[in-house]
């Protein structure tokens, strides 16, 4: 699997990377918009063991986003895996991040789901009050579905994201 940018590259998560992904979900100023987890690492590990089932069924993959000098600085996850169309989350960079690593990785996630996994659509809610979020998938040419109390629910097709990444193309450029 070659999930690789400009300035970063997406990997499959390992056992090794509990400690990280405890750390950057606990954050305070990173996690406002994700699902809490435990400050507990053996459970994190618990959760990677009983994760890669899941990754081994390929019902979600979740990816430790690194720059291209190993160094790690984020996370996202591909699920709730349909007939015709994928989600993703658990988006989360921190200030390891490289400029463009949001641009970079979210191509790289359309790229995993619509090229290795074949489909043509994506859906995926984003919590209400991430408005730069938000901003980012509309931008990208994502529809608005519906919503409820606490998320805006989207989808977003292949054509859309395609078109998105010739506005992209500057900062998606393999060095």
């Amino acid at each position: 699997m070659n999930l690789q940018s400009n300035t970063v590259s997406l990997r499959l998560i390992e056992e090794d990377d509990a400690e990280f992904v405890v750390k950057l979900r606990t954050d305070e100023k990173l996690n406002r918009f994700i699902s809490a987890v435990e400050d507990d690492i053996n459970a994190q590990k618990r959760w990677i063991r009983n994760y890669k089932i899941d990754e081994a069924k390929k019902s979600q993959f979740y990816f430790i986003i690194e720059r291209n000098d190993g160094v790690r600085c984020g996370t996202v996850r591909i699920y709730d895996i349909r007939e015709d169309s994928f989600s993703w989350g658990s988006w989360v960079l921190n200030a390891q991040k490289t400029r463009f690593s949001a641009v970079e990785s979210a191509f790289l996630v359309y790229q995993f789901g619509f090229e290795q996994l074949g489909f043509s659509k994506c859906h995926f809610e984003v919590m209400k009050g991430n408005e730069r979020v938000m901003s980012f998938h509309e931008k990208m040419g994502a529809i608005k579905v519906s919503e409820d109390n606490n998320f805006v629910f989207y989808t977003i097709s292949k054509e859309s994201v395609h078109t998105a990444s010739v506005a992209f193309r500057k900062i998606l450029k393999t060095g």
